[in-house]
């Protein structure tokens, strides 16, 4: 057995005739009588009390912590002690990730779950305080989306505190703790007429943005970070390489979500817009920091900068250009028809096109094929229109004898 079980009651001392006998301690009667003591794999000793009554308790504890540490899945019981707050912190620090995803994180752990759980000591929560909090969450009206992107975070920290041995388990996946699911949102893409109307309602120096998005499937930070070396109107693609994003309300370039480019293909009528565009509104050569408010300055003649020749800040483009285009256009404003709107145009064309899934994926940017499935398989077209086509054309390319349905009896 690792270690050994002091008795606090008692000790052991010579007699007058040197022989060993038990005798009372001063702590006897009061405390915790047993004290099993053993030494960690940091060479420091470890030790944990035990009552009155409990000594084969306290010898199974010890036989249970040298098992551990023979398996390789010792945890020290002292580990558990860090509160949440204090495990968030550590855990923040250590990050490695896309700066403006560690500012979301950083925030929605602050707000969200420090309030409700940060003075819990690690080793004292249980999926039933879990279960309270996301009950709380959802009484406060946080959107079901959202808590689960806050679960996703609590999840990933209290993971990452079994991976470093401070508790033995993660409450938050236990069969009793269920992630919040999302509201079931079935995505109903805009006609072109909105899409033209919507156009039409922006400023001169704004609606060729309306045509990248929705002829390119760009994202509104993509088409904010469109630079003009990024079209090629030669071969009939464009390069989809930065974005504009808002980290803490400053602007920088960054990678398309995802952190990876892509090429997608330039049709003709959105080239013509372009090209017009760029004759009538030149460009401006904008610097901003990459990936970081401290990232080293990056320059990009965009094709779409505001009146003062800077990136366009998406938040104030939102509220002072797009959502009264909305107004002017006769389209309810929200979250739905935002500029995002016009990704899922896009993607409806394609599909109704017969363009395969895997092909819109790349074009859209997505990390797998599997979402763009699942985001969009409503808007693909049904099998009975898929066979009534495919019959039609059949019949029309066939020979002109009339020999076909409609000359049956």
């Amino acid at each position: 057995m690792a270690g050994h079980i002091q008795d606090r009651w008692y000790k052991t001392e010579k007699d007058a005739h040197g022989k060993t006998i038990r005798t009372k301690t001063e702590r006897h009667g009061t405390g915790l009588r047993y004290r099993a003591r053993y030494v960690g794999p940091d060479g420091t000793e470890k030790s944990k009390s035990f009552p009155d009554g409990q000594k084969r308790v306290a010898e199974k504890w010890l036989s249970q912590i040298e098992a551990d540490m023979t398996r390789g899945q010792y945890i020290d019981p002292r580990a558990g002690r860090l509160t949440v707050r204090q495990h968030a912190e550590r855990w923040l620090a250590s990050l490695t990730m896309d700066p403006g995803t560690f500012v979301s994180t950083e925030q929605r752990i602050r707000l969200h779950v420090v309030p409700h759980l940060g003075s819990r000591s690690l080793d004292s929560l249980r999926p039933t305080h879990v279960r309270e909090w996301l009950r709380k969450l959802e009484d406060g009206g946080v959107a079901a989306a959202y808590q689960r992107v806050i679960f996703a975070n609590l999840n990933a920290m209290l993971a990452a505190a079994v991976d470093d041995r401070l508790i033995p388990h993660n409450p938050c996946r236990s069969s009793s703790v269920k992630a919040p699911k999302p509201e079931p949102r079935r995505i109903v893409p805009w006609r072109p007429e909105r899409v033209l109307a919507v156009r039409s309602a922006l400023p001169d120096r704004y609606q060729a943005m309306v045509d990248v998005a929705g002829g390119c499937g760009m994202r509104q930070g993509e088409v904010l970070g469109l630079a003009v070396d990024d079209v090629d109107f030669v071969q009939g693609v464009v390069h989809v390489v930065r974005q504009v994003k808002l980290i803490a309300g400053k602007q920088v370039f960054a990678l398309p979500k995802g952190g990876k480019a892509r090429t997608v293909p330039l049709p003709e009528s959105v080239a013509r817009s372009l090209e017009q565009h760029i004759r009538q509104q030149p460009s401006a050569p904008v610097t901003l920091p990459w990936r970081s408010v401290d990232g080293p300055p990056v320059i990009a003649a965009l094709v779409f900068p505001n009146l003062a020749g800077r990136a366009v800040n998406r938040v104030v483009f939102n509220r002072v250009v797009w959502r009264p285009a909305l107004d002017a256009a006769g389209v309810p404003r929200g979250r739905e028809n935002g500029m995002h709107a016009l990704r899922h145009f896009y993607a409806s064309v394609l599909l109704d096109a017969g363009e395969n899934i895997k092909a819109l994926s790349e074009y859209l940017g997505h990390h797998d094929p599997g979402f763009t499935l699942r985001t969009y398989t409503h808007l693909m077209p049904s099998s009975e229109k898929r066979t009534r086509e495919a019959v039609n054309r059949a019949f029309e390319d066939g020979p002109e004898a009339a020999d076909g349905p409609t000359t049956a009896p």
